[in-house]
């Protein structure tokens, strides 16, 4: 089965006019990259009978701020790592499948420790990674300096790197999943918000949408940080609870291009972002806005922002342009901005 309408993709024509089904095999709530993967995956193996339900649109939800990062340091479990490994290497064949590109860099993955408990751990992790094969180097502080330019290092005891991984972009990702599930048979349709799911003596019959119910055999919940919520729809306690992040935008920084690594400590992590413009991902913050970073959050009176449930999202031309919130879970807390990334 596969989506289409008499106007352009994506149209409010073409929206209007695509009619959802009566019943799916499958039906998945949530248009991230997490729910359009499981999409294209289940096409893979052969299911046709799946429909994919995005409240907004792809990407608008999570998806579209996150870092990109794509590597196996710190990973516990052969099953992650392996997780891990096959996203590196489809990422770097999507595109010749789909026609669309990921924005897949394989710029070199950096993870350091200051502490002599933080270098222990790390060489624990890398020696488990390398067993199954993934080529994580020990590197001394002046070599980490050497890789990555712009990094204080006196306080650096060690570093481990994984040349082959790096970034992609996660829009771009999720578009070549699309892509690649609607190949496949997979209906994705958005502007279509889920209300309520049903169920028969404990087991789910269905989704009910703003624009009918559509039976179902299985309900897949990729809502990300609203999976709490569309648990709850179904009876089902979900222990998921959205925490701020914060992430700077900067004007242009010298340091910062493209082909600039990643960099992790145990309590920031360092990406660069497109178009040559230095990003920052931490831990946590009280508010955030989309822009120049701010010495003080946003006042409810300020016309180009709006209050949400967890926190300040602003309106802003993307994806979506509906009101955004950078959201995740908390690893840890953040003192300040790495110094690298202050403005002056």
């Amino acid at each position: 089965m596969t989506a289409g309408t008499d106007s352009a993709p994506g149209s409010a024509a073409g929206r209007s006019r695509d009619q959802l089904p009566e019943r799916a095999r499958v039906v998945i709530v949530g248009g991230g990259v997490i729910g359009v993967s499981i999409a294209y995956h289940l096409a893979k193996l052969g299911w046709r009978d799946v429909v994919l339900l995005e409240r907004r649109e792809l990407t608008s939800g999570t998806t579209w701020h996150a870092a990109g990062l794509i590597t196996g340091a710190g990973m516990p479990t052969e099953t992650l790592i392996w997780m891990t490994r096959y996203t590196r290497d489809l990422c770097a064949t999507l595109e010749s499948e789909t026609g669309q590109a990921t924005g897949f860099r394989p710029i070199g993955h950096l993870h350091r420790a200051t502490t002599p408990q933080r270098l222990e751990t790390l060489r624990r992790e890398a020696a488990f990674v390398r067993g199954f094969g993934v080529d994580n180097q020990e590197l001394s502080a002046a070599e980490f300096g050497r890789l990555w330019p712009a990094a204080k290092t006196d306080d650096v005891l060690g570093a481990f790197y994984v040349p082959d991984e790096g970034r992609v972009n996660p829009a771009d990702l999720t578009m070549a999943y699309a892509k690649g599930a609607r190949m496949g048979g997979v209906r994705i349709v958005e502007h279509v918000a889920v209300t309520g799911i049903t169920s028969t003596r404990g087991r789910v019959t269905g989704v009910v949408t703003e624009r009918g119910t559509i039976a179902a055999e299985y309900v897949v919940n990729a809502a990300g940080m609203w999976g709490r919520e569309v648990g709850a729809m179904a009876g089902v306690s979900v222990p998921l609870q959205a925490a701020e992040h914060y992430y700077l935008i900067t004007d242009t920084v010298e340091w910062a291009h493209p082909a600039s690594r990643s960099s992790r400590s145990r309590t920031a992590t360092a990406t660069t972002a497109r178009r040559a413009a230095g990003s920052w991902s931490g831990c946590s913050s009280r508010w955030r806005r989309r822009g120049p970073w701010a010495g003080s959050p946003p006042t409810s009176r300020s016309p180009a922002w709006r209050r949400t449930g967890n926190g300040w999202g602003r309106t802003s031309r993307g994806p979506s342009t509906a009101s955004r919130l950078s959201t995740g879970p908390v690893s840890g807390r953040c003192s300040a901005v790495p110094r690298a990334s202050r403005r002056t």
